[in-house]
């Protein structure tokens, strides 16, 4: 009858059934995708509706960088130049938050594009923390640049020790920011152009007359579990220049694994930066040097002259000095440091993988003088392109 359910819902004969259900098995695998839209994600929560207009009127359309280290030195020299560009909203993951708010302050930067937030990397559990605040804080918009600049050098007989047990330099440097971009990664593959930006230094470039040279060995102390008493990753004795170093070199080949395993996935550019050797950094400050070269006995000085000099009779290291390049190193100043993290986060150059480094000597007078040539005489512009001419990618 009409007002029967059989009416309502006529039964589909066992012949109909069995297509029907041979039809969905088959193509089973390719409605798979549609698990990750459930009726949540298809239908936007109130909730999500309301930090996204909290987002676009605190953000714009701004891109979000996170910097480390932004209180002082290069990282806050980075964090001034992305802001002058007015295209981002900058948060600076510091230790003191004191401190870059005083510097926040001298600088002028604008309190509506600048959020600091406080994490001290040498405890897991406070890079944990903090990406946490950086996910209330940047409500639901993807971290578009993890620019990882923050470093310690902890010169010394003695290693200093962090909270989870590991040589402070390898774990600040070194694991706390491989932990910070692992939990960031998710979120930052839904930019439209991400970027992690590692402050590596010349390790992988060093002339084999720099000594200590970075060098992880088999990774034996890091195969033992690289904690107290095991202060290197190779698992020798501390040596506070070496250990500075094979942080750096470590970052290198986290760019390098990140960038195999991870790039074509999530669309995210890994690289490693070399902005110079910093003249007037304030980490070396009042610390033995890191290339201690001169202090080497003879007989070992003879040993790598005699093997440099080997390289160079088969056409290899002509030249050679810290940074590989040809001519004189030449040291750069923060100010220089900090508008080479901005060309790595900022240029369109950089938008792939790779390893950035900047000439110097003559050859960057050069690149210089080409890029003065096309700017008809303006004195600022002719010092901007002459800078940014001078980035060039290491294979």
């Amino acid at each position: 009858t009409p007002g029967s359910a059989a009416f309502l819902r006529p039964p589909l004969c066992t012949a109909m059934r069995r297509v029907l259900l041979l039809v969905l098995l088959a193509d089973a695998a390719a409605f798979k995708f549609l698990t990750d839209f459930g009726p949540a994600k298809l239908i936007p929560r109130p909730s999500a509706m309301l930090k996204r207009r909290r987002a676009t009127k605190k953000f714009g359309d701004k891109k979000l960088a996170v910097i480390t280290g932004a209180s002082s030195g290069a990282g806050l020299e980075a964090a001034a130049n992305l802001l002058r560009t007015g295209e981002y909203h900058v948060f600076g993951a510091v230790r003191d938050l004191d401190k870059m708010r005083d510097a926040a302050l001298d600088r002028d930067f604008p309190a509506d594009d600048f959020t600091p937030l406080q994490v001290e990397l040498g405890s897991f559990a406070s890079v944990r923390a903090f990406c946490k605040d950086l996910e209330r804080s940047k409500l639901n918009r993807p971290i578009d640049r993890l620019i990882c600049n923050a470093a310690v050098y902890q010169p010394g007989e003695a290693p200093a020790w962090s909270a989870d047990g590991h040589e402070m330099t390898l774990q600040v440097n070194y694991l706390s920011h491989f932990l910070m971009a692992s939990l960031l990664l998710p979120g930052m593959a839904k930019s439209a152009d991400p970027r992690v930006i590692l402050a590596g230094g010349a390790s992988a470039e060093e002339s084999v007359e720099v000594y200590p040279r970075a060098d992880l060995g088999a990774l034996q102390g890091l195969k033992l579990g690289a904690k107290n008493p095991i202060s290197m990753f190779d698992g020798y004795n501390f040596d506070g220049a070496k250990a500075y170093k094979d942080s750096k070199l470590c970052l290198a080949m986290l760019s390098h694994t990140l960038h195999q395993n991870y790039h074509k996935q999530t669309g995210i550019a890994f690289s490693t930066v070399y902005p110079g050797a910093i003249a007037d950094s304030a980490m070396l400050a009042g610390k033995p040097p890191l290339d201690t070269s001169a202090k080497l006995p003879s007989f070992v000085k003879a040993m790598v002259e005699f093997e440099l000099n080997a390289m160079r009779r088969i056409g290899f290291g002509q030249d050679m000095h810290a940074n590989g390049l040809t001519g004189e190193a030449e040291a750069v100043s923060t100010a220089q440091a900090g508008g080479r993290l901005l060309q790595a986060a900022h240029d369109v150059r950089c938008s792939k993988s790779g390893h950035w480094a900047w000439k110097e000597g003559d050859a960057a007078a050069e690149a210089a003088a080409a890029a003065v040539a096309i700017t008809g005489g303006d004195a600022g512009a002719d010092r901007a392109r002459a800078q940014w001419a001078s980035i060039y990618e290491v294979e």
